[in-house]
């Protein structure tokens, strides 16, 4: 069971890294603009959220029986809410923090839904 879960974190880093971090980097092409510091940030801030996120959904998916949108839910608003703080905190070019938070997480969590019914 423990490398089901190390193994869904991986992943799930991954992903998101790749995701978010793309999304940024969409975003600010559109913008004309490019911050080495603030891709970094990005990275970084979901190095910190995501292995968190993850691992306490797999722990309360495997030891309640509370519906896993109950448990979801606040973890995925609870990390938006931390990201958004920090890059309103520590970006450069973030004017609306908050919502670009909403919006990655939104898009990363959708791609990943939409990949796990691929799969």
């Amino acid at each position: 069971m423990s490398c089901d879960i190390i193994f869904s974190l991986a992943i799930s880093l991954a992903l998101t890294l790749v995701l978010e971090t793309g999304f940024f980097l969409i975003i600010m092409s559109i913008k004309g603009r490019h911050d080495k510091k603030d891709t970094a940030l990005v990275v970084m801030v979901n190095i910190l959220t995501n292995p968190a996120v993850v691992l306490l959904y797999w722990l309360a998916t495997l030891y309640t029986s509370i519906n896993y949108v109950i448990i979801l839910a606040p973890l995925e608003i609870s990390a938006v809410f931390i990201e958004g703080y920090i890059y309103k905190e520590h970006g450069r070019y973030f004017k609306h923090p908050y919502i670009f938070s909403i919006a990655a997480n939104a898009f990363s969590f959708g791609m990943g839904v939409i990949i796990q019914i691929i799969i």
